[in-house]
């Protein structure tokens, strides 16, 4: 399938609904500060259950007002997500935007040719991409 590329930044990068140029760039902004892409890291690790801000902070020696300071920003652009469990607020990657911010990244990279050998032998895809109907294999 052959896709039509834009020129204009604020449009999809092409046509297939890939996440935008501005969305990519305010998520990499979010994970370029040191504190942020460890907090992020965490949260990959820990998987979908995520972890409390108090974990959180102390797994990174992290005064709890900076701590809640790189929550907030991590939230705004869409990587993290926050849920309430009793008198603690787990946090947890927001994986699907993971998943499309590695897309973007690899949108035909290298015009589709296999060139990425440290991705494809990471063993997490099957925990970011849960299976459905589509992705199962066929016997």
């Amino acid at each position: 399938m052959c896709h039509k590329i834009f020129t204009k930044p604020e449009l999809h990068f092409d046509n297939t609904g890939i996440m935008e140029i501005k969305a990519a760039t305010e998520k990499l902004a979010a994970l370029g500060n040191e504190s942020r892409l460890a907090i992020f890291r965490l949260l990959v690790e820990a998987g979908p259950e995520g972890l409390s801000a108090g974990d959180l902070c102390r797994a990174l020696s992290m005064p709890a007002a900076t701590a809640s300071f790189h929550f907030s920003h991590l939230a705004r652009s869409g990587l993290l997500e926050s849920k309430r469990r009793g008198r603690s607020i787990i946090y947890s990657a927001n994986f699907p935007e993971m998943d499309a911010l590695i897309a973007f990244l690899t949108h035909n990279c290298c015009q589709g040719e296999s060139c990425l050998p440290r991705a494809a032998t990471c063993d997490s895809i099957e925990k970011r991409r849960p299976s459905s109907p589509s992705t199962k294999e066929q016997p």
